[in-house]
């Protein structure tokens, strides 16, 4: 008997009943606030049950805390150390294009962008992770953060830095997530301009915690909408509970003050037609609706009778005024903008013509697939581009991207940054809008260089990464749009940027041998790198927009750049002899003079260029006395 009651416990996997588990479900479903990311809250647990001692008023605040914001804010504030290293090559128009696609963790990149960038943002558009259990998830190390990136890429040895999935079975779902978006977040605030937006895809799953940090990160009163999107039009009836159809889209404005901030544009009419309106008379005028002429408030000059075209006598209703004076009456009547109903006797109403008022529709809180698309729209539109091959699984639709655009600003330039580029939607739309209406927007993709599954579609079709896929994405679309337009001289080409550690070396000394230390040093820029790598790490230091125009010159046999029509100058020869220092001050002379620079300019040489202090001395002292007081050694 004993024997066959210890059999009937066991489970049919061979372990026995987890009674732990079992009484942890039921506490759940007595007690569920105190179970949050699979653990118990014992303090609050404590306080369900009665236990007035841990009700310490104190330390209660209204807000959002998690393990690890201080950690997440120490993240967002560390500088980087990287640089980005450009690639012609990998380029569309390299020569001319304003438009930028970075690889790299945007983490990094939009720490990198701050000086370039700060406030120069009018619309953020990004579809970060769903945080579902299968979105890729990488560690940011606030200390050491560009490592992060660098080992997961294979540029440096993995020393016990782990990529996984964001798996539930981790305990702290959420928490990583959040601790994710929040730095990422915090640093492209400063990016946007003052009238700037931001719009965030997201679903039901970190909807609610996104909202808070968006929150705390924007400011409540900054809270635009919370905009659902129809992301599908078929039911799915496999669902365990509903067939989820809409996707959130959260809207945050940098400032919602009217008088700096962020100013929604009306959307185009199209060819519908407010309710209401009609053209009853044929008024040539086009379509009007007439609205009450009475009003509330107004003195005694406003109570006189009106006698309608059939001969009806009309004076306003008890209690009320007519809205104008006799005199203007008299003058809406001869112009044919009051109406007194089909038959003539009706009491007097104010037309109010449809070209006259707003010229457009203020956007809804629900966006329809009819009107902005959905995710199969999305779909076939990547596969239109790679012949029949879909590669990402639920991308944007071009038209969902678009209707942002259009409420967002006029077709005048402006940045729009998407720093989880994904399939390259974000881009797309821009070069589309720009197209379409003669514009002149401009784009920043960021893309993390997530490899691809060795058995996936893309992958056999030779893409290694999803910024791969994103870059033939945005270069074939950039060529369907030219067929499309062949009229428009729209800018769709793009500068392809790869982060990377810097181009300058840095002091790390071994203290047990200082002298070879200082040896090896005199030589401060890597090896390896070229001057065009160089060249736009100045660019990014000193705050210069990454598509000013660089131009070379000779002088004295030394290659020299002008960057940004002089706000920069530099050479980076290898050599410098105290006889070429005064031929080539001249030279940079002459440039900046025929350039006329409206800001201060710098000027940058090699430090080991110069084989003495004089040399270095003299040259500064040449630039100065002509005006060039920033001369800077790298």
């Amino acid at each position: 008997m004993a024997d066959n009651k210890m059999k009937s416990v066991e489970m049919e996997d061979g372990q026995s009943t987890d009674i732990v588990s079992e009484n942890i479900e039921r506490m759940k479903n007595i007690f569920p606030d105190a179970f949050a990311e699979g653990g118990v809250n014992f303090d609050t647990l404590r306080q369900l049950l009665g236990d007035a001692k841990v009700l310490d008023e104190g330390e209660e605040k209204y807000g959002l805390n998690w393990h690890g914001k201080k950690k997440a804010r120490q993240i967002a504030l560390t500088p980087s150390t990287g640089t980005l290293l450009p690639c012609p090559e990998e380029s569309v128009d390299w020569d001319t294009t304003k438009n930028l696609f970075i690889e790299g963790d945007n983490l990094e990149v939009l720490k990198l962008l701050q000086k370039s960038y700060a406030n120069k943002v009018k619309m953020i558009y990004i579809d970060p992770p769903y945080n579902t259990g299968k979105e890729f998830v990488y560690p940011d190390n606030y200390q050491e953060n560009l490592d992060t990136y660098l080992r997961y890429t294979g540029q440096l040895d993995d020393e016990g830095m782990k990529f996984s999935s964001n798996t539930e079975s981790s305990g702290r779902q959420h928490t990583n997530w959040i601790n994710m978006i929040y730095p990422r977040l915090k640093v492209a605030r400063n990016l946007l301009s003052q009238d700037g937006v931001i719009f965030i895809s997201i679903d039901d799953n970190e909807q609610a915690n996104l909202r808070e940090v968006c929150d705390e990160i924007f400011g409540a009163e900054n809270f635009i909408a919370n905009i659902i999107w129809q992301k599908k039009f078929s039911r799915s009836n496999d669902a365990e509970y509903f067939s989820t159809m809409h996707d959130h889209i959260l809207c945050y404005a940098k400032s919602s003050s009217t008088d700096q901030g962020w100013v929604l544009n009306l959307l185009p009419r199209g060819e519908e037609v407010p309710s209401g309106y009609g053209n009853l008379d044929n008024d040539e005028r086009g379509l009007w609706t007439s609205v009450v002429l009475s009003t509330k408030s107004g003195t005694e000059k406003l109570k006189y009778e009106i006698t309608t075209p059939s001969g009806r006598v009309c004076i306003p209703p008890d209690g009320r005024f007519w809205g104008v004076s006799e005199n203007k009456f008299q003058e809406l009547v001869r112009d044919n903008r009051i109406w007194f109903g089909k038959n003539c006797e009706g009491i007097p109403r104010l037309k109010t013509f449809l070209s006259e008022v707003q010229s457009g529709l203020r956007p809804n809180t629900i966006w329809l697939h009819r009107d902005v698309g959905h995710n199969q729209e999305g779909r076939q539109e990547v596969k239109a581009l790679f012949e029949g091959k879909g590669y990402f699984d639920g991308p944007k639709p071009v038209r969902l991207i678009d209707t942002m655009l259009k409420i967002t600003s006029d077709k005048k330039s402006f940045v729009v940054l998407d720093f989880f580029a994904g399939s390259g939607t974000t881009a797309h739309a821009v070069m589309k809008q720009n197209a379409e209406d003669n514009g002149n927007r401009r784009f920043i993709s960021i893309q993390l260089p997530e490899p691809l599954d060795e058995k996936s579609d893309a992958a056999k079709a030779g893409y290694e990464t999803i910024a791969d896929i994103s870059k033939g994405r945005i270069g074939r679309a950039g060529i369907k749009i030219k067929e499309d337009h062949p009229e428009s001289g729209c800018d769709l080409g793009f500068k392809v940027f790869k982060l990377s550690n810097s181009n300058i070396t840095v002091w790390n000394p071994d203290r047990a041998n200082i002298e070879e230390s200082l040896l090896s040093h005199e030589e401060h820029l890597i090896e390896g790198r070229t001057e065009q790598d160089v060249l736009y790490e100045l660019l990014l230091k000193r705050g210069v927009d990454l598509s000013v125009p660089i131009e070379s010159r000779e002088v004295s046999g030394k290659n020299f750049y002008s960057i940004g029509y002089g706000v920069l100058f530099a050479c980076l020869d290898k050599s410098i002899t105290s006889e070429q220092v005064e031929n080539i001050a001249q030279g940079i002379i002459d440039w900046y003079t025929e350039l006329a620079p409206s800001s201060e300019t710098h000027v940058f040489f090699r430090d080991s260029a110069f084989r003495d202090d004089v040399s270095k001395t003299n040259m500064a002292a040449i630039l100065g006395q002509n005006g060039i007081t920033h001369v800077r050694s790298l």
